[in-house]
């Protein structure tokens, strides 16, 4: 009964003390403050005074203005002393008791309590030792100092108790002076204080309180016709926040917000407890630029989740909860999968990571931004009525067509041909053409024998050169580029004109995955050479398709999302034999489909290139052919021409031997004759061919 007597005495104690911290904080405000009233009208008074010694540059001296302001300076001197006074009563009267009570009586309280607590502890150890003493081996000394020690401990234990009580009981009776005795100082001083300020400021008090009864007055019924509006817009707020309340309100009547960049609230996450089990734990989660943090309730700050610059957010289907989506990092080592709440909040922050994952929070206007990209994201799974629709609807402010076998990076949006524009989809892509999700070849599986040269042999492959056994048909290219990518789905279409037939294309694949909930995608490696694009497996470096660089007519990245990207393979064969067939391969890559389309390009201009060295160089073999032959029939001429020079020759020269043997027959000498001798040597040789 002692000790739980004293407990409520202790607990009473420990009330007293709080409170009475507490109210000396609160009178120590009140000193600090009159002191600091004092020295403030002291100031004030100090200044008023020294105003006639001031010298401002446009106010010459004014008399009337220096005497009144002396006057309110002499007066404020007066309140300035009276101030004075007040502190000195209130330091005296109010501060000393108080302080002297904290200071004093509740530290000998504290002190007390602890030399009971100690000898009753030393009270406990000696009755423990008493009580194991051993009744067959008696040892008288030991036996008296553990009864000495036993006498000694209860003796002070009795002594600190009885003095405790004391101190306690009398703390009683000191509680109702330490109250009164600041308080009745504290009236005192204040007392004394309006005293001598009545004697000075009556008629300015009186005229001061008529005018602050006015405006409390005032106040008040300021004060009542707020209150009366502040009650009626609780019961607005009230009303039209009632559907506010539902867990998951109607997604039809409040619609959920695609633009956000930035979203917080609590989620559900799943934690992994063993192979198959896992439990759900709510925290709050909240985007800050382009990391994800989570806080528990209770923690002081939040912590890291991931980064979700350029990381996938889709849904999922767990079986045990509703409205869960999945997080993967840009790496795909970090994943978390979360509940929502509510339908709304589920597609908000599936739009919102999205929106965060392309970095729209980096720009000027994310929200506008956001706003555009959502509403191609949302072209892109409706069906819309006419390519012409959607085709304006993308259109930006300044386009330029680009080339058919060469579409830009940039991804520029359409043609500017009026005949393609005003073309129904059914003329872009064929209509009953299934769409394949998964890496299968639809020229392979109609074109048995083509599937060898396309890679499907199985044939480990080095994207970088192999060593050792054949001489792989790569290993002599200029380009070597490897991508990560993941495969969305490949299907036919009618035309390969248009950088239109890759965006169509895009849509309605994106259009079935969303329609048939198809998440899967096959990550492969895209490596663009100077003769073909290869898709290699990963781990098994497995080339899964190859695709001949010539037949790449098209290819082009989404307008808005750039990680998806697109090309056009024209084959021959396909569903009807002996005829053209063009298949879009659509993929998704990490924010690096402009790095692709531009690698694809730089490798046709280089094998563009090579085409044009050879052509050269066959047609300089061809011209060198043709000279050579020339150069034959040249020399067959020239021998022909020198064989008759020699026949002429020798038929002069039998001509010669004929005339000689005439002449020394016969001595005729005619005019020709003559005149032959005058020609000299050359008109003989020409006379004689004759």
């Amino acid at each position: 009964q002692t000790r739980s007597l004293l407990g409520v005495f202790e607990e009473d104690a420990a009330a007293i003390s709080n409170y009475i911290n507490q109210l000396f904080q609160a009178m120590h405000r009140i000193y600090d403050a009159q002191n600091e009233l004092s020295a403030a009208t002291h100031l004030t008074s100090k200044l008023l005074k020294e105003y006639e010694k001031q010298r401002f540059p446009l106010g010459g001296d004014d008399e009337v203005m220096t005497s009144t302001l002396q006057q309110f300076a002499k007066v404020i001197d007066e309140l300035s002393s009276c101030h004075a006074v007040l502190s000195t009563q209130l330091a005296d009267a109010m501060m000393f008791p108080i302080t002297q009570f904290k200071e004093r009586d509740l530290k000998e309280i504290l002190t007390l309590k602890e030399v009971f607590q100690i000898a009753s502890n030393d009270h406990d150890a000696a009755i423990t030792r008493y009580s194991r003493l051993s009744k067959r081996k008696e040892n008288e000394k030991i036996k008296a100092e553990v009864i000495e020690d036993v006498y000694t401990s209860r003796k002070k234990q009795h002594q600190t108790m009885m003095h405790y009580f004391c101190a306690l009981n009398t703390l009683q009776y000191k509680k109702k002076i330490s109250l009164l005795e600041p308080l009745l100082g504290y009236m005192q001083a204040q007392i004394s204080f309006f005293k001598m300020g009545s004697e000075n400021l009556t008629e300015q008090l009186e005229e001061f309180l008529t005018n602050i009864g006015t405006s409390v007055q005032n106040v008040r019924r300021e004060m009542d016709c707020e209150v009366e509006n502040m009650q009626q817009t609780v019961e607005d707020l009230e009303v039209a926040s009632d559907p506010l309340y539902l867990p998951d309100p109607d997604p039809i009547k409040f619609p959920a917000h695609r633009n956000l960049t930035r979203k917080a609230g609590y989620l559900n996450t799943r934690n992994k407890t063993g192979l198959v089990s896992s439990s759900w734990e709510r925290q709050f989660y909240f985007t800050q630029g382009g990391n994800l943090m989570s806080q528990a309730r209770g923690d002081v700050a939040g912590g890291l989740v991931m980064d979700i610059d350029n990381c996938s957010v889709m849904a999922v289907d767990c079986e045990d909860r509703r409205y869960c989506f999945q997080i993967t990092s840009f790496d795909g080592k970090k994943s978390s999968i979360l509940q929502a709440e509510s339908k709304k909040d589920y597609e908000e922050w599936i739009c919102t990571i999205n929106n965060i994952s392309k970095q729209i929070y980096l720009s000027e206007n994310p929200e506008e931004i956001a706003a555009r990209v959502n509403q191609s994201a949302l072209e892109a799974v409706t069906p819309s009525p006419s390519f012409q629709q959607r085709h304006e609807s993308m259109r930006p402010a300044v386009q330029s067509r680009p080339p058919a076998a060469r579409t830009s990076s940039t991804g520029s949006l359409g043609s500017d041909s009026a005949a393609l524009s005003a073309l129904s989809l059914d003329s872009l892509v064929a209509p009953d053409t299934p769409i394949q999700f998964d890496i299968i070849s639809p020229v392979s599986e109609d074109l048995p024998g083509q599937a060898k040269s396309s890679g499907q042999s199985g044939r480990r492959t080095n994207p970088f050169g192999e060593s050792g056994g054949s001489k792989p048909e790569t290993e002599d290219s200029i380009l070597h580029q490897l991508f990560i990518v993941r495969f969305l789905g490949s299907m036919e279409v009618k035309s390969d004109e248009s950088p239109d037939v890759v965006y169509e294309t895009m849509r309605q694949i994106l259009a079935a995955r969303a329609i048939h909930n198809v998440f899967r995608m096959t990550e492969s490696h895209l490596l663009v050479t100077c003769d073909c694009l290869k898709l290699i497996d990963p781990q098994t470096q497995v080339t899964r398709l190859q695709f001949p660089l010539p037949n790449v007519v098209l290819y082009a990245t989404h307008q808005e999302n750039k990680r998806l990207f697109g090309f056009v393979l024209s084959t021959s064969g396909g569903r009807v034999e002996s005829r053209q067939t063009s298949i879009c391969y659509i993929f998704e890559s990490n924010n690096e489909g402009e790095k692709i389309c531009d690698s694809v390009g730089l490798a046709k201009q280089i094998a563009f290139h090579a085409e044009l060295d050879r052509k050269a160089s066959e047609k300089q073999k061809e011209i060198d052919r043709v000279k050579e032959k020339q150069q034959k029939e040249l020399n067959k001429q020239k021998q022909i021409e020198k064989d008759l020079e020699e026949q002429s020759r020798l038929i002069a020269a039998s001509s010669r031997s004929n005339q000689s043997s005439t002449e020394g027959q016969f001595v005729v000498v005619s005019s020709s004759q003559s005149e032959d001798s005058d020609l000299g040597e050359d008109g003989k040789k020409k006379r004689e061919s004759e």
